[in-house]
């Protein structure tokens, strides 16, 4: 049967000064039973176990042999100094260094970076001060205790839109394919355990041939990113300007997948890049790229023509993408990543 009249409390409490000076006063009466001194101070047998080997300092006898001896004072003093350096008294000040970098990263008109990934970032370049866990942040944020809320973070407003499903087996049989297929990849493709294999696409503001768009392409182990503006999106501009960076950069390039878009209808005509076609209507084949494009939209919102989006602000977007600390590279960058390989 439990004791109901037990002087124990169900709930854990910090010993007090008066609890510490009778545990001092009830082993120099020469009791060291450490249940039975529970009992007399009202609090659990391992409680008074811990309190007294925090508590204990070495003292010497007349013999000058040397013995632990507990003191009230001396463990109230350790208390203290310990409540002090507690951080969950004052959170906001143990983290100040962080919510200060924080705020100011997302006040940044070029940044495409989530609370994670500056979770992550930040303990990896900032090693010697103290980071909270990523659901605490947001919890900070919703709660209003930071300088910046949720309109701050473009990322955690995206709805998320249920999954259109097809009952055409995964791709339009009906529809032209305009070269070699995805299925026909090189082995090394699939398995991302070799670098300059690319899937690319066309991120479209106003959905009409002669409005710019950028054309993106994203390397499949890095991540990295190259986003081109085409002064408009027909097949013949899209093979020329693809022509152009692939000039540019011939040791970029081994193998491009784009999808079976009518812009990319001439892209069997491209020299020194292999180019493979994924599925009609398929674009989880090319989820990398896919995944970038929804990044660059932060930039270049949907609907919005891209005539007033000069070269450079472009490229400080693209830079924006290449330097996110993604947790899917152990929050390193893309372009960190991508460059170590090119100068290897």
């Amino acid at each position: 049967m439990t004791n109901s009249n037990s002087s124990m409390s169900s709930r854990y409490h910090q010993l007090t000064s008066v609890q510490r000076g009778q545990i001092q006063a009830l082993l120099d009466a020469g009791i060291t039973s450490r249940t039975v001194i529970a009992q007399e101070v009202g609090c659990h047998k391992s409680t008074i176990s811990r309190e007294i080997k925090r508590g204990s300092v070495l003292q010497r006898d007349h013999n000058y042999f040397l013995y632990k001896h507990y003191y009230a004072d001396t463990a109230q003093i350790y208390h203290d100094q310990k409540r002090l350096n507690c951080y969950k008294r004052d959170p906001l000040r143990h983290f100040s260094v962080f919510f200060k970098m924080l705020s100011r990263r997302f006040k940044t008109k070029f940044d495409a970076t989530s609370i994670d990934e500056f979770v992550g970032e930040f303990k990896l370049t900032m090693p010697g001060y103290p980071c909270p866990s990523t659901p605490t942040v947001y919890r900070y944020i919703d709660q209003g205790l930071l300088d910046i809320s949720n309109i701050d973070l473009p990322m955690k407003l995206k709805r998320r839109r249920s999954k259109r499903r097809h009952n055409h087996g995964g791709h339009a049989l009906h529809k032209k394919h305009l070269g070699d297929s995805i299925e026909d990849r090189p082995a090394e493709v699939e398995d991302r355990k070799t670098l300059l294999h690319w899937e690319g696409d066309l991120v479209k503001g106003v959905r009409r041939k002669n409005q710019p768009a950028l054309m993106t392409l994203t390397e499949r182990v890095t991540r990295f990113e190259v986003v081109i503006k085409i002064p408009d999106y027909r097949a013949a501009t899209c093979l020329r300007l693809l022509q152009e960076e692939i000039d540019q950069h011939p040791s970029w390039y081994k193998t491009i997948t784009f999808d079976n878009g009518s812009e990319f209808a001439d892209m069997v005509q491209i020299q020194h890049c292999k180019i493979y076609f994924a599925h009609p209507y398929s674009p989880w084949e090319r989820g990398t790229n896919e995944n970038c494009n929804g990044l660059l939209r932060q930039f270049f919102p949907k609907g919005q023509s891209m005539q007033d989006k000069t070269d450079d602000y472009v490229q400080k977007a693209t830079k924006a993408i290449n330097r996110k600390h993604r947790r899917i590279l152990h929050y390193q960058t893309a372009e960190k990543l991508f460059k170590q390989y090119v100068s290897s």
